[in-house]
């Protein structure tokens, strides 16, 4: 008897016959307050779910009490209540690795269009600003030789060292949990600590993981430490950041500019200060929105999760002290 699989997010015809090939499927394209009511009925019964962002919690979960797997097509996972899954003995997988050089592209260019005022200046253009040459109070500053501070040096964070030290010979500097020797070899990456990271980088860039340690991790007396001049990227979560924090010291001129992927509240709301700002740059979440990576991602995804419902260990399986057999 095949294992019955909930795909609660729209994903590529290809991935949906791989995991059709082996698994009894409910797909929805999404879930929105038409359908979840019959998502929730077609859960009771169901040994697997797959997609990313659903909230998997307490509440949730005992509306499954079949569930055996849950797959994030995402490399995070903070959407997942791990405690309860593992007291569930249900096995959870993620999508690492695969969206490095996409997001790493994303951040670098939240680097680059902040440092030159690229959509400023490009709006400046399109509505017939640009009278005579430019004036220093538009000018950028350099992102080549300046110095780099990464919080987090995963694979994202790695990837991103990569392209600033080769590519525009910048100084890293990173703080993560435990040192990582690849990336001090390859681009001269510097560990120390928060503090020292803050108070000598021209651009910061958040890269951890959201969790209960991470949350509103930067604050009020983070920005303070920070240059003036610096400005600061977040591609990891919204809540890494203390975003009042972050607005007054934007206000302030405790910082230069920001680049933001992640908000608190996504989609951010219209009356957010943030979007009034002219130093600040952002986007709609899009690190890894490429349909290359996304189909990358899914395909991963359904690899993880025929793996796990056939028993085995998957590729990218969450350590939760869950075990397979």
């Amino acid at each position: 008897m095949k294992s019955k699989v909930i795909i609660y997010k729209k994903i590529d015809k290809t991935v949906l016959s791989f995991i059709e090939n082996t698994c009894d499927v409910v797909y929805f394209q999404k879930l929105d307050s038409e359908n979840y009511p019959k998502f929730i009925q077609e859960l009771k019964n169901a040994d697997a779910i797959i997609g990313s962002e659903l909230k998997v919690n307490k509440d949730l979960l005992d509306q499954a009490p079949c569930l055996k797997m849950v797959c994030n097509t995402s490399v995070g996972y903070d959407n997942l209540d791990l405690k309860e899954l593992e007291k569930r003995g249900i096995i959870a997988t993620n999508t690492p690795e695969v969206l490095n050089d996409t997001v790493a592209d994303t951040v670098f260019s939240l680097i680059l269009s902040t440092a030159r005022r690229i959509p400023e200046l490009d709006q400046f253009v399109k509505k017939g600003e640009w009278k005579s040459n430019l004036s220093e109070e538009k000018f950028g500053v350099d992102v080549h030789h300046k110095t780099l501070g990464i919080i987090g040096m995963g694979g994202i964070g790695n990837t991103l060292a990569k392209r600033a030290h080769l590519g525009f010979d910048m100084q890293i500097l990173y703080h993560n949990r435990s040192r990582k020797e690849e990336a001090e070899q390859k681009y001269n990456a510097i560990y120390c600590s928060l503090e020292e990271l803050l108070k000598k980088s021209d651009f910061v860039c958040v890269m951890t993981p959201l969790t209960p340690s991470t949350e509103k991790m930067i604050g009020k007396r983070e920005f303070e430490l920070m240059k003036d001049t610096a400005i600061f990227i977040n591609g990891s979560r919204g809540k890494t950041v203390d975003e009042e924090a972050l607005i007054y010291a934007l206000k302030t001129n405790e910082i230069l500019a920001a680049g933001l992927d992640v908000f608190i509240e996504e989609p951010i709301r219209m009356d957010n200060p943030l979007l009034s700002m002219e130093n600040v740059v952002t986007l709609p979440h899009i690190g890894s929105a490429t349909y290359e990576t996304r189909l990358k991602m899914a395909m991963l995804g359904a690899t993880n999760l025929v793996a796990g419902l056939q028993g085995k260990t998957p590729p990218n399986l969450i350590k939760s002290g869950v075990s397979i057999n």
